[in-house]
């Protein structure tokens, strides 16, 4: 719930899809062989010569050669007072892409039907596509005179349709001189808004939106926005406000409602949210949704027999057992009641939540170092699950890892590395296998292929970094990587100390200590420990070294960067 509803949902809320004859959308919308289907008789005489024309194109059209289909019409409405004809030609243009052509049937259309609404529509869309300023508006302001009410559905088409091809600019450029022929229109300004908003120009959405709600205060399509707007600058004040004032309006409204407990989630009010649903309780107390929505907010705020409870109330819903029962597992296993949390994976996995409980039951089982019984299970999945074979070769090759089987982890993920070679997630697990066998190559290449698509990752750079200062003398590289992912992310504990280990390396000891302990500060990682050690020794402080070391290895006996370090200092103790 930590994503902000895009634009999209204002998109979705028009219900404004138009048919042929309503939107120029028509390459989208029509088919060859709706636009070449029979029609009814007209009282237009017909020459035997337009006849050919017309049969023949029927027949190009169902033997889908629609180029000839697209020649034969054009020809036959230059010759017949028909404007179908033209019509037919233009929609058949529209689905080929083809410009040239469909502009030529539109022409020959408006000259026989001048005042028709769907031709305007088409001409408009020809406009923009154009570049003709003045056309387009000129078109748009005819439509927008005949059909104000179905202006705004028929233009959110062609927005959607057009903002690929980048014109989204020179549509608000239109819609700000249509604007000038008609002020005051909320609609043409909420048009203006959202185009402002595709063009990442927040402010100028803001104050369009503005600007509509002082024409129109209730309109909630236009809060919502205002709302989203809001919450994109990071004002969850703001979103929470207007939000609060369209469910205010339309209580009933289930998406609202929704939208108003992501931003309260999102800012951390979870009484208010909870307050939000209670609402809906009250009215409704069998409402799984509203049960199982309180229930998840109970359990982010870590009260977990609040959470308990309200899970319970939907178990003998079916639609809401097997989520139930996965979250019911989640709360035992975080009780540290791994038997019991397997029980509630179970009944997950048999109503309906498969693939998340087994993987959740999995990672239990490795957290429990019960290893042969994650193998089983992990073995059980392949055959259940084969949409998610990647994802299941991934887990695979962490219970390798975790076993200690490195060999096996590897040949597990050059499987995954078949089925989606550029994965960033399957080559970076591969790097850190390598890394334990000691295929520098291989660590190094596939690090690399991650900083080709992204310069910027900072896993990766901090990776590489690190590996070329533990494990070769490439100091130079190394600083490169590591310098960047520091100017990325400088408060990241494992780079800062990545970063120290490269300055313990070069015999700056002094200066790797700093970084070493301003990383631990930020993270106590049993890494880290071993490494401040490490420098501590290395500076003839073997007295503090020890003193720092050893509470913390009785606390953490079986950890390998813990146990590295004593047995290389102090193996007999």
């Amino acid at each position: 719930m930590n994503k902000w509803i895009g634009i999209a949902i204002i998109f979705s809320l028009s219900g404004c899809a138009v048919s042929p004859d309503a939107t120029p959308d028509a390459e989208a919308k029509i088919t060859p062989q709706e636009a070449l289907a029979p029609r009814a008789s007209h009282n237009t005489v017909i020459d035997e010569e337009v006849l050919y024309l017309l049969m023949a194109a029927e027949l190009a059209g169902q033997r889908n050669q629609y180029d000839l289909a697209l020649d034969a019409y054009i020809q036959a409405a230059k010759r017949v007072d028909d404007a179908r004809i033209a019509e037919r030609a233009v929609k058949i243009g529209m689905f080929l892409k083809d410009e040239k052509r469909t502009r030529e049937a539109l022409e020959i259309w408006m000259s026989k039907e001048p005042d028709n609404l769907p031709a305007k529509k088409f001409a408009a869309l020809m406009a923009i596509k154009k570049s003709d300023h003045q056309a387009a508006v000129d078109n748009l302001d005819a439509v927008f005179r005949e059909d104000p009410a179905g202006f705004e559905g028929g233009m959110l088409e062609m927005i959607k349709a057009l903002e690929k091809e980048g014109r989204s600019q020179f549509i608000f450029d239109v819609l700000e001189d249509l604007n000038g022929l008609h002020p005051d229109q909320p609609n043409l300004l909420f048009l203006q808004a959202m185009l402002a908003s595709i063009l990442h120009d927040n402010q100028l959405a803001q104050q369009k939106v503005t600007q509509v709600l002082e024409l129109q205060p209730d309109w909630n399509r236009a809060i919502i926005f205002q709302a989203q707007l809001a919450g994109r600058a990071g004002d969850m004040d703001k979103a929470r406000e207007f939000l609060e004032k369209a469910v205010k309006q339309s209580p009933d409204d289930k998406q609202l409602r929704k939208m108003l407990l992501e931003v309260l989630v999102n800012a951390g009010a979870y009484d208010d949210a909870i307050k939000l649903y209670q609402t809906v309780l009250d009215e409704s107390p069998d409402d799984g949704e509203a049960l199982f929505t309180v229930a998840l907010i109970h359990m982010q705020q870590n009260k977990l027999d609040k959470a308990e409870g309200y899970f319970e109330k939907v178990l003998d819903k079916t639609e809401w057992e097997g989520r139930a029962s996965f979250y019911l597992g989640k709360i035992e296993q975080e009780r540290q009641n791994p038997n019991k949390a397997l029980v509630w994976f179970d009944r997950a996995e048999a109503n309906g939540y498969g693939f998340e409980a087994d993987m959740a039951a999995v990672s239990l089982l490795l957290g429990q170092k019960d290893l042969s019984q994650a193998e089983a299970r992990v073995k059980a999945m392949d055959g259940k699950y084969p949409e998610q074979h990647l994802r299941i070769l991934m887990m695979k090759a962490e219970l390798y890892n975790q076993w200690g089987k490195y060999g096996e982890a590897y040949d597990v993920l050059n499987l995954a590395l078949k089925d989606a070679p550029d994965n960033r997630d399957v080559l970076y697990t591969r790097a850190l296998i390598a890394e334990r066998l000691d295929k520098l190559d291989v660590v190094e290449s596939d690090l690399l292929k991650i900083l080709e698509k992204n310069p910027d990752d900072v896993g990766a750079l901090n990776a590489l970094g690190y590996t070329l200062t533990d494990r070769t003398q490439r100091y130079d590289e190394a600083e490169k990587y590591l310098l960047k992912a520091i100017q990325l992310q400088p408060d990241e504990a494992v780079i800062v100390d990545s970063y120290g280990w490269l300055q313990f390396k070069r015999g700056k000891l002094d200066l790797a200590l700093e970084y070493l302990k301003k990383a631990y500060d930020k993270q106590r990682e049993n890494e880290i420990a071993a490494h401040i050690a490490e420098v501590l020794w290395a500076m003839g402080r073997e007295k503090e070294a020890r003193e720092f070391f050893e509470p913390i290895y009785k606390k953490f006996p079986e950890d390998e960067y813990l146990l590295k370090f004593k047995q290389r200092f102090f193996p007999d103790e």
